[in-house]
């Protein structure tokens, strides 16, 4: 089966969903919008297709000849596909589209739901996509639902953090970690309001702090106001080879998101035996139960985020969260098993009209 994959840009998700088409025996053909950047470094995936953009989907359609098409966002990518009208069409949503751009823009949210009524199948990370998407029309049994996964092994608490900790002088010191982007749905501002108000109370507190984004100029000031450079580090954004040695360096996971799907992130930090404390928002709650795997705080509020940072790092429980952790990974978040769900879509959008 030939698929024309055909996304915003070219990110770890898309390169995971490019190489899973190859594997299960199809033949994945990809297109990206124009003008649009991506964070992967990688080549594509072997055997995968490359198609320039030659002025719109119909044009790259008659080109490639898919048996199938499979866009995503729902805004954007999914919205020119229904305007196509080529079937099957299997549209993807990445959470934010559905669960926070619609919500807070009337055009935005007119082309999703476009896109769920062109849709023969849909594809969602979560239970709260599914409910939104239903709320739109989408007939339920044309919902599936999975995690997008990650890599179990490269993401393994017996992994070696790379002599990172050693290498900032950090070993003695309780490091907490932040990976999300720097743009308003994640809320990088309050997790640095709130590392500010707790490492006044704990010199201990260190914050590692990868990313990019509209927000950085922001987050510096922040830092330098309060005269915590030298206990944060920005080290921009990290390849996927990075990616585990930051895991390891860290005893806490951050996320002060304001929407979200099943983050990556988040399932990578679990599966690190990373305990995590994060916004508490309906994806959050699918993956951290409070006393389990981790905490959970109100987003937007730096205060209790602060005082949720400093009981987490006096807390002697952190031993078996991080089993937990991994034992929640290791259920619900292996991508080879969870790719499964991709294959399942494409049969119900080949079986015809909805």
């Amino acid at each position: 089966m030939k698929v024309l994959y055909f996304s915003r840009s070219y990110t770890p998700h898309d390169h995971r969903f490019l190489a899973a088409i190859q594997q299960g025996g199809g033949q994945a053909v990809f297109l990206r919008l124009p003008g649009e950047g991506g964070s992967e470094p990688r080549a594509l995936p072997a055997g995968v297709q490359a198609l320039a953009w030659r002025g719109s989907l119909p044009a790259a359609l008659d080109e490639a000849q898919p048996d199938l098409l499979h866009a995503g966002p729902l805004d954007d990518c999914a919205y020119l596909a229904a305007r196509s009208r080529f079937h099957p069409l299997v549209a993807m949503s990445w959470g934010s589209d559905i669960l926070w751009t619609a919500r807070r823009n009337g055009l935005k949210r007119l082309r999703v739901r476009k896109s769920l009524r062109a849709a023969n199948a849909l594809i969602g990370d979560c239970a709260v996509v599914r409910q939104a998407a239903e709320n739109y029309g989408m007939p339920a049994d044309k919902i599936v639902t999975f995690p997008w996964g990650i890599d179990l092994q490269a993401f393994n608490p017996h992994n070696s953090d790379g002599g990172l900790r050693a290498r900032l002088g950090w070993r003695d010191n309780f490091v907490l970690l932040h990976l999300r982007s720097w743009e308003a749905v994640y809320d990088p501002l309050t997790v640095a309001r709130a590392f500010v108000l707790a490492a006044r109370q704990q010199p201990r507190l260190r914050l590692l702090m990868p990313g990019s984004g509209r927000l950085e100029g922001r987050l510096h000031a922040i830092f330098a106001r309060a005269g915590l450079q030298e206990r944060v580090r920005l080290p921009g954004r990290l390849s996927q080879t990075e990616l585990p040695e930051y895991y390891r360096a860290a005893d806490l996971y951050l996320s002060a998101s304001l929407s979200d799907g099943s983050s990556v992130s988040l399932m990578e930090a679990l599966a690190s035996g990373l305990p995590a404390l994060v916004s508490d928002i309906p994806g959050n709650r699918e993956w951290v139960q409070p006393g389990e795997q981790g905490w959970l705080f109100p987003a937007g509020k730096p205060e209790v985020l602060a005082e949720r940072i400093l009981r987490a790092a006096a807390a002697k429980e952190l031993a078996g969260m991080a089993a937990a952790a991994r034992r929640t990974a290791e259920q619900r978040a292996d991508w080879a098993h969870n790719q499964q769900g991709l294959f399942e879509a494409y049969r119900l959008a080949m079986q015809g009209p909805r």
